[in-house]
């Protein structure tokens, strides 16, 4: 993202604009401190295209991931499952 001053701005205002594309905007300064956010009008924007384009939101990928064929942690025997459950529910 490009910075200018306002002064910059108001005296070279055609190249700042030029400047300015769909993705990059200008922030204009006022004695250093960040004041205006200068930006392309890209038609109906909605609040997701203006994240994406800012880098903060990621769409979703097309094709979900798919899921594993062997999936982690311990394999148990029907015995051990149910000793386990025994186990749980203690002697009563």
């Amino acid at each position: 993202m490009r910075t200018v001053t306002k002064r910059d701005l108001n005296q070279h205002t055609a190249v700042v604009l030029a400047q300015v594309t769909e993705t990059a905007d200008v922030v204009v300064t006022e004695r250093g401190t960040p004041r205006w956010r200068v930006s392309a009008v890209q038609g109906v924007s909605s609040a997701l295209a203006r994240l994406e384009r800012e880098g903060l939101y990621e769409p979703a990928a097309e094709a979900p991931t798919p899921w594993p064929s062997h999936p982690g942690g311990p394999a148990y025997t029907s015995a051990e499952a149910d000793a386990l459950l025994a186990e749980q529910r203690g002697a009563h």
